[in-house]
């Protein structure tokens, strides 16, 4: 039986030469991006993610990876992200988080590095920043309450909340100049540092399973984190 291999690096070469068989002369590049590329990797919970870059004949015939979809689901990698360059450029304004977070964190395992040369309108992150953040804000308070205040349900929702905000904090923190760092949880204490929030909540919400605060307890710190949310969300609308 196939086993999820112990780094992404692994399989690049199987993985590479099974993409150039599906889409003969159609590959531009292959991208590692996602926990792998950030060294977040863990063969029992993380997917390997994969961006393939096909030329406008491929992408129109992606159903030829069909026959490669559960020999790579069993090895961990997820259904690969096929994309053209002129759709990844033509859609920077649309996903600049997106793009911004795999420009920052990828690998080049084939062909021409399409992600290194990218621009980000400044501008078009800012708002798709504050959009998000009022957006996940809104999210937040609505899952609190179907919580009922439940304990187990209040830790899945805070518990689930780093992996959400993590991008949209690489995006405030490259607006302002500073170089987000690659785990998650780093992400979220080097935010509230830079933002004036209260460091303490986002380090509890980081070790909450660690910790294993009582019911009180994180009821009173989903209060809490909604609120430094709220100040950040205050904040990037001034922006």
């Amino acid at each position: 039986m196939a086993k999820k291999p112990k780094s992404p690096k692994d399989i690049f070469a199987e993985f590479t030469d099974d993409i150039k068989q599906a889409f003969p002369e159609q590959v531009v590049a292959i991208h590692l991006y996602g926990s792998g590329a950030k060294g977040e990797y863990d063969p029992k919970h993380s997917d390997i993610n994969f961006l393939v870059v096909l030329t406008d004949a491929g992408i129109q015939n992606i159903d030829q990876y069909m026959p490669l979809m559960k020999k790579w689901d069993k090895r961990g990698v997820a259904a690969p992200l096929f994309l053209t360059r002129n759709y990844i450029e033509s859609s920077l304004d649309a996903f600049p988080i997106e793009f911004l977070n795999m420009q920052r964190y990828n690998h080049l395992v084939y062909g021409e590095n399409v992600l290194e040369p990218l621009e980000i309108d400044p501008k078009d992150l800012r708002l798709k920043c504050e959009e998000q953040i009022k957006g996940k804000l809104l999210h937040l308070r609505e899952e609190f309450l179907r919580t009922g205040g439940r304990k187990r349900l209040l830790k899945q929702l805070l518990d689930a909340t780093v992996p959400a905000f993590s991008s949209i904090f690489t995006g405030l923190l490259h607006l302002k100049d500073v170089t987000p760092p690659a785990r998650k949880k780093d992400t979220l204490l080097k935010s509230a540092q830079e933002f004036g929030l209260d460091e303490s909540v986002f380090n509890k919400v980081i070790q909450v399973n660690a910790l294993n605060p009582g019911k009180d307890e994180l009821y009173q710190l989903c209060k809490h984190y909604i609120e430094e949310i709220r100040k950040l969300a205050k904040i990037v609308d001034k922006w």
